[in-house]
């Protein structure tokens, strides 16, 4: 049962319990609607409270009903709150922990609500790409005014149970409880009260929904408003639609207001923008699920991590740590380089206490936990050990067999790699269950993408405790399976060769990074380039010519860093860079350089036009992540979604490369890449179809 029912004397408490959040799924709906009814019936009920247990008094609608019929079926979350409303005794929601989207929206149906201290507030359904759908558009701006209504429905954002209770005039909360503890007795005693009363007829029921809902200054205020969100908001319909829901609000009767609220709701359901937000939030928590690991392996204990090399990947390596209270032990061959990786650290924590993003006792707090060491014999106590050295496989090799000899048993030996054989990496160990990819990205203490590569021999248990570890300093953990480049690698070289072959073919860098970021990503691949460093993709392709001699690049990459253009490291790369800026201005001289490349290999320009290059760019993506799916490097395509929406700048809007393909029909993909494949400029076998992708599309299917 997803709800419980019991009578204490005159009162009948529903607990919702649905775990981890007790979502409102059909069985707890109809559970609410059995509690009601039963204590309707009874005459020794004088009241009714309705309560969640647990860690939340409700966390919303059950993200298992997400897109499927089970969420329209009746009794829905409009039925219940009408039923809660028109209950013949009063209802009281005592609220606690988390109560948020329908949680809230059941509780802006009750008479009465009394809340406990610390509580988590919010209608955050505008980060899904919809608005409030079962009232919460109407009813929040009645209950704690229009202004802080408006500003939580359009953020989705949440605010704490004491903030919300000093709103003045606020009808939100009738009191706050003394403590978490209490707020069972409280809510029993409060309910009493209303219940006697409401029985001796002293009492009409109080509802939210006929309390006024105005603003002063009406038409001028939403006007301003709107145009605000609509500048912070230009890829994303639903925040403008939660403007018109809570202006509605103002002028229209409760019943037009919800009816509006509903329409504009479903609507908004059938955005792509809102499809995409949706994959998302459900391709997210599904990354942490590993098929053959089950969620009760047992975890090995990390109090103590080390961290070898204090370059920019080790440091920001470390900070993830410190920021989560583990203490570091960083490595370095030199004194001077570890002094310099310890300033870099200090340097980027003084700046978030000059922004006011951190309190300077945390900083003290933090750096405290930081130790440094020249020795190998250091960090034989370490629970966590990751290189973030030099990517170079005799390098690697080196650093792991000082780590077997000197690390304790049970210690799990991570790599920073992020293209090479994990596999034989944990070979130069004599404990390869112990070791493991972790891929972060760069800067490592911002980006939330960590791809966990999965050793053929790595222990369950290391697996469980690094996702566990990952979550803890607050990444989106991916797993990979071994193979070079990995998930996001792996499918960037496509992309880089496609972005190069439209250069040989009469493209320039800035019309390819301006048709890029115009699709939406961060930056274009020539302003990616010069941002990483244009000599690493440089040593990647001099590998390859080794490893894969029949892999066809443009040589126009090569061209430009044989004239030492390197990026923003050097002041000029695809672009020209002046000192001290990051602006990207177009370079003559590479102008020049590709024009007399084409005519080195005989390419005469042709026009290519932005949906040429986006579809070329974005295929080349789906395509390789199609053989990766096929491959079982990757073991479901939300992942790598995730990998591209956290680590790689792909347009959140539109759900990751492989979501992207689905929506835009994957007969499409094929057939556009059917046409590439004619082009005799470009990479002819690459864009065979992957057989995964071509079985798809000829059955009408989609990656999900």
């Amino acid at each position: 049962m997803t709800a419980e029912y019991k009578v204490h004397a005159s009162v009948a408490v529903i607990t919702l319990n649905n775990p981890p959040v007790n979502g409102l799924g059909l069985s707890t709906r109809r559970a609410i609607i059995e509690g009601l009814n039963q204590a309707n019936a009874d005459a020794a009920v004088q009241a009714i409270v309705i309560t969640g247990a647990g860690k939340a008094f409700s966390g919303g609608a059950d993200i298992k009903e997400f897109g499927k019929e089970a969420a329209l079926q009746e009794p829905n979350l409009h039925t219940v709150i009408a039923q809660v409303e028109q209950s013949a005794k009063p209802v009281v929601a005592a609220i606690h922990s988390v109560c948020m989207g329908g949680g809230l929206e059941l509780a802006l149906g009750c008479h009465y609500r009394i809340a406990a201290p610390g509580t988590t507030v919010a209608l955050p359904e505008v980060k899904l790409g919809l608005l409030p759908g079962a009232g919460g558009t109407q009813r929040l701006p009645r209950a704690i005014g229009v202004e802080p209504a408006l500003n939580m429905i359009v953020s989705g954002e949440s605010i704490k149970s004491e903030m919300l209770a000093q709103i003045p005039g606020q009808k939100l909360f009738d009191k706050l409880s003394a403590s978490p503890e209490s707020l069972a007795q409280e809510a029993l005693t409060l309910a009493q009260q209303v219940g006697e009363r409401h029985a001796a007829g002293n009492e009409a029921l109080p509802l939210v929904r006929d309390l006024k809902c105005k603003h002063p200054k009406g038409d001028a205020y939403f006007g301003f408003v709107r145009n605000m969100v609509k500048a912070m908001s230009k890829n994303y319909p639903a925040p403008l639609k939660c403007v018109d829901a809570v202006e509605a609000a103002t002028k229209r009767k409760i019943a037009d207001g919800l009816a509006y609220e509903r329409e504009l709701f479903v609507n908004l359901m059938w955005t792509p923008e809102s499809r995409a937000l949706r994959h998302l939030f459900m391709a997210e928590r599904a990354t942490t699920k590993i098929a053959d690991i089950p969620a009760d392996t047992p975890t090995r204990e990390i109090k103590k991590v080390g961290v070898i090399g204090a370059g920019t990947m080790g440091g920001g390596i470390s900070m993830n740590f410190l920021n989560a209270g583990i203490p570091v032990t960083i490595l370095e061959t030199k004194q001077e380089a570890l002094d310099r990786g310890i300033g870099i650290i200090q340097k980027n924590y003084e700046a978030q206490v000059k922004k006011g993003k951190l309190k300077e006792d945390k900083y003290a707090q933090r750096m405290a936990l930081l130790s440094t060491t020249l020795s190998y014999e250091d960090l034989k106590d370490c629970d966590l050990i990751i290189e973030a050295v030099f990517e170079e496989l005799g390098v690697k090799e080196t650093v792991f067999k000082q780590l077997d000899a000197v690390a304790k048993p049970g210690a799990i030996l991570a790599s920073n790699t992020s293209t090479l054989d994990v596999d034989k990496i944990a070979a130069f160990t004599q404990r390869p269950q112990d070791v493991v990819g972790m891929h972060f990205f760069s800067p490592a203490n911002v980006m939330k993408l960590l791809e966990v590569v999965r050793g053929k021999a790595t222990g369950k248990d290391v697996m469980a405790t690094v996702m566990q570890i990952a979550k803890k300093i607050k990444k989106t953990a991916v797993v990979s399976g071994v193979c070079d480049g990995f998930i996001g690698n792996r499918m960037i070289e496509q992309y880089s060769r496609q972005a190069g072959f439209l250069l040989d073919e009469g493209a320039t860098p800035a019309q390819v990074d301006k048709a890029a970021e115009k699709f939406g990503f961060a930056m274009g691949p020539f302003r990616m380039g010069d941002l990483a460093g244009n000599d690493i993709g440089w040593a990647i392709r001099k590998r390859r010519a080794v490893e894969k001699p029949g892999m066809k690049y443009s040589a126009s990459a090569d061209r430009l860093c044989e004239l030492g253009r390197f990026g923003q490291k050097t002041g000029k790369g695809w672009y020209d860079y002046q000192a001290g800026k990051r602006d990207a201005i177009p370079s003559q001289e590479v102008l020049d350089m590709i024009d007399a490349h084409r005519k080195a290999i005989g390419i005469t320009p042709r026009q290519i036009s932005d949906e040429e290059i986006v579809q070329r760019l974005v295929y080349s993506l789906v395509n390789e992540g199609a053989h990766i799916l096929e491959d079982g490097i990757a073991s479901k395509s939300g992942d790598i979604d995730m990998v591209y929406l956290t680590g790689y700048g792909f347009p959140i809007y539109r759900g990751g490369p492989m979501h992207y393909a689905s929506e835009q029909g994957l007969i499409n993909v094929v057939q556009a890449m059917n046409r590439f494949a004619q082009n005799p400029n470009d990479d002819a076998a690459f864009w065979k179809p992957a057989p995964l992708l071509a079985r798809l599309a000829a059955e009408g299917k989609s990656f999900a």
